[in-house]
């Protein structure tokens, strides 16, 4: 098993593109936990070259890697009206390798401890949320719990400024520079 994790793309095409080139290659899947198009109000003026929206939602209407998207906070109606996949489910509830995956923006579940309910009662393994811009790989209880951060060099809230993505395997779950391909974080499952 091989699933590639991201979030908070804000139409960044380039950086999903590399994502995609570097890391998600013969991956089963790709999880996306929102706010794939749409950079928000509440986000720095739109910044770089690779920022295209259109650019990235045909990428992924032509990928031939299935794609599963949450809705995030700067998801909207009219996002849905160019992307071919659904994007308005709040949560998608994912089973593979043996493992109850759980993808949420994060945006409605601020807390640990909202968190921790919501994947208690879901019956999750992992619980993949984003929203925030910056990594987190833990384990609580039965749960791990996986923010892959953000591809964009614009939008990361890591003090180092790097940029990231994730790679769930059947052993592991590795969150890599999107730069770099530096691992930044590593949990076995």
């Amino acid at each position: 098993m091989k699933i590639g994790v991201i979030s908070d793309t804000h139409g960044y095409e380039g950086r999903f593109a590399l994502a995609c080139e570097k890391f998600f290659a013969g991956a089963d899947m790709i999880l996306h936990a929102g706010d794939v198009l749409n950079h928000g109000p509440n986000n720095p003026n739109c910044k770089g070259d690779d920022y295209a929206p259109k650019a990235l939602a045909k990428r992924i209407n032509e990928s031939e890697i299935p794609i599963i998207i949450c809705r995030g906070n700067c998801d909207s109606e009219v996002d849905q009206m160019v992307i071919n996949l659904p994007i308005q489910a709040p949560y998608a509830y994912v089973y593979a390798g043996g493992k109850r995956i759980v993808l949420t923006h994060g945006h409605t579940v601020n807390t640990d401890a909202e968190k921790d309910d919501m994947a208690a009662h879901l019956k999750a393994d992992i619980f993949i949320t984003g929203h925030v811009h910056k990594n987190v790989l833990e384990k609580r209880g039965n749960t791990i719990f996986l923010n892959p951060g953000t591809p964009s060099p614009y939008l990361t809230n890591r003090e180092d400024k790097k940029t990231s993505v994730a790679v769930i395997t059947d052993d592991k779950i590795e969150i890599f520079d999107l730069d770099t391909g530096d691992v930044l974080m590593s949990l076995a499952i």
